[in-house]
């Protein structure tokens, strides 16, 4: 009986551990290995184009990395943003690695608030989703047109011939082709909240069997 309680508990804290990892928050590095500066390799869409590329959920963390005393992190409005309306009052983290925590769901804007930094292209816009979301299914190809051409009719005073029918040759025997079915695509993964639900119901079992 005690081996079977220590084996149930293994198998609980190993389920639990895979939970934990599937919803673990993850640190992003802003940029990329150039950091967060005022002249962009790739100009202004630099940063937006970094962002493009990745997924943020709720909790994970913006990691700024420059130099202290040249550039700054504040997080501003949607409309400063658009205009690059900063100012030397507005609130910002001074020094590096500035960690910015992103705690719910929606729109988040940063600029640096040294002169000109934000119109040279120094801003950041993200967009951040619920820690459970997964990615979207692809959408499949298109269905080809069944449209079926119409039969030219005869002219007038002549007498169709119908094709005389090809015999098979021999050893060949031609094999039923299943139908396709475009637009078809596999299944999502299970999101975090269907694991903490089964886990929740695989942890009322065991208790259950232990007491």
């Amino acid at each position: 009986m005690s081996q079977l309680k220590n084996m149930s508990i293994l198998l609980v804290i190993a389920f639990a551990t895979t939970i934990l990892q599937n919803t673990e928050a993850v640190d992003h590095l802003v940029g990329g290995s150039p950091g967060w500066f005022s002249t962009p390799p790739g100009g202004a869409k630099f940063y937006s184009d970094w962002a493009s590329n990745a997924t943020f959920k709720v909790n994970d963390v913006l990691v700024f990395h420059f130099a202290t005393g040249a550039h700054t992190v504040a997080e501003i409005s949607k409309a400063d943003f658009d205009n690059c309306n900063v100012n030397q009052n507005t609130q910002a983290i001074t020094t590096s690695p500035a960690r910015v925590t992103l705690n719910k769901t929606g729109d988040f804007y940063f600029t640096c608030t040294i002169q000109d930094h934000c119109n040279n292209g120094q801003k950041l816009s993200v967009k951040v989703v619920s820690a459970s979301s997964s990615p979207a299914p692809a959408q499949g190809p298109s269905p080809p047109s069944s449209t079926t051409p119409s039969p030219t009719p005869p002219s007038s005073g002549t007498t169709p011939t119908p094709p005389s029918p090809t015999p098979p040759v021999s050893g060949d025997t031609p094999s039923p082709s299943s139908p396709a079915q475009p637009g078809a695509t596999p299944p999502s993964p299970g999101s975090a909240t269907s694991l903490v639900a089964t886990f929740s119901i695989f942890f009322a079992v065991v208790i259950n069997l232990l007491f």
